[in-house]
């Protein structure tokens, strides 16, 4: 077989992918030459059938499996030069297999099995890609591999087979809720359906939302303490003890009492580095809009407030509003009980969110109010940007966030934008990494 000929044959697989997975309809003249090129390199003809997993096919043909893992790492692609081969295209074939049995989700309703069988499929191209079964599906999937920027995808696949599918059926059987994966989207249905779950979907609901919690608290509190809080209070005298010692400035400060008849140095004066921090207490107002709009800042900004009030000297306080306002405060350290509190949806009325966030402010120097929203306010927009700019007059550090999601978008009404910007006090990027640094900035 010629080069020219394996070419033709990888592109009869890659043409007949996509027309499936755009048309979902067969083309005679593609599926023929699919087939044909399906058998020439020893493969089953069942890689064809979308109806058929790879569960099965692994079944039915045991080798096939250790061809699957790592079939499409990043260290396990060809050279361009050699990509034209009879084991390349059979590589696509089977690739091809993969991306069309998880990308090809139809329409219309969706039984368990059908989300069982795709969440399967799903972990064999994420073992192709090199990654753990499930690892891309969670929050900020992606790994070293080639599945960065797959996770974000196949999350948003997952969450709209689970969207059309009767939810609260799988949570009353543990053990296909047990099979479900954690994503924001799936974290969204569950917050709003809350109050129609009892028994065992409630508290299959609530493992769920615990574990997505516990996931994204693990990579925010990492962020959070990559950063040094508190300068050195050079005021405070150094503790001295041998932790402390500054053999270098020591040894430069001694250098006058070096004998060269001894050969040694003689130290009359030891020193010490300075370790004590500055700690102002300080107070962080934590305002997240609640609308339907803004799922994903309500989860990511409760996390985050709870860890930054488990910080030392830090007095956090957390208000989420829509067209009323609700005072979390009590519970801030507990970012799950803050989510089942939550009622998502309806529209935002910013100005009853900051009367009820003005009389936290004790002193304004040593206070910031984060405000995470899209800033589309249900009403007229001036009465809250008149009772920000109060605010920030008065000498709190007030720090407008568009919607906080883990991709970086970031939508705000452009109206407000450009006032803040004309403020001096321009909307953080929407990529929480950005918020955990402007916070880190104001506790130093």
């Amino acid at each position: 077989m010629t080069v020219d000929a394996d070419f033709n044959r990888r592109q009869v697989i890659y043409w007949r992918l996509i027309a499936r997975l755009f048309s979902r309809e067969e083309q005679s003249t593609l599926e023929a030459a699919s087939l044909a090129v399906i058998e020439d390199v020893g493969l089953p003809a069942s890689l064809l059938d979308p109806s058929v997993s790879i569960d099965n096919i692994v079944q039915r043909f045991p080798d096939l499996a250790t061809e699957f893992d790592g079939l499409m790492a990043a260290e396990n692609l060809p050279a361009a030069d050699v990509r034209d081969t009879a084991d390349e295209v059979r590589r696509a074939a089977l690739a091809a297999k993969l991306l069309l049995n998880v990308f090809d989700t139809g329409s219309g309703s969706v039984s368990a099995t059908q989300l069982a069988r795709w969440q399967s499929d799903a972990g064999w191209l994420e073992r192709a890609l090199g990654e753990e079964p499930g690892s891309l599906r969670r929050q900020g999937g992606g790994g070293a591999s080639g599945g960065q920027g797959m996770g974000g995808t196949l999350g948003e696949l997952e969450g709209d087979l689970v969207s059309r599918m009767q939810l609260r059926e799988v949570l009353a059987d543990p053990k296909l809720a047990a099979q479900l994966t954690p994503s924001m989207s799936l974290i969204e249905q569950l917050l709003r359906d809350k109050s129609n779950l009892s028994g065992v979907a409630l508290a299959n609901a609530k493992s769920l939302i615990r574990r997505f919690v516990d996931e994204v608290a693990a990579v925010l509190r990492t962020q959070v303490e990559r950063t040094a809080t508190g300068k050195i209070d050079r005021s405070v005298p150094p503790k001295r003890v041998f932790r402390n010692l500054d053999l270098d400035r020591t040894i430069w400060k001694n250098l006058t009492n070096w004998s060269p008849d001894d050969q040694k140095l003689y130290v009359d004066r030891l020193f010490y580095r300075h370790t004590a921090s500055k700690t102002t207490p300080s107070r962080l107002i934590v305002v997240v809009d609640q609308s339907g709009s803004m799922v994903d800042s309500m989860v990511n900004c409760t996390i985050l407030a709870s860890i930054f009030a488990g910080l030392p000297k830090v007095d956090v306080h957390l208000i989420a509003y829509d067209t009323r306002a609700i005072d979390l405060t009590p519970w801030v350290h507990d970012p799950f009980e803050v989510l089942l509190r939550t009622n998502l949806g309806g529209g935002n009325n910013g100005p009853v969110a900051m009367a009820m966030a003005r009389p936290k402010i004790a002193e304004p120097a040593n206070t910031a109010m984060v405000w995470i929203s899209d800033f589309y306010e249900f009403g007229a927009s001036q009465p809250l940007y008149d009772s920000i700019v109060a605010v920030q007059r008065s000498g709190v550090r007030f720090i407008p966030v568009g919607s906080v999601t883990s991709s970086g978008q970031n939508i705000v009404n452009p109206w407000f934008r450009q006032r803040f910007k004309d403020l001096g006090t321009p909307v953080v990027s929407g990529h929480i990494r950005k918020l955990v640094f402007e916070l880190k900035n104001f506790l130093a």
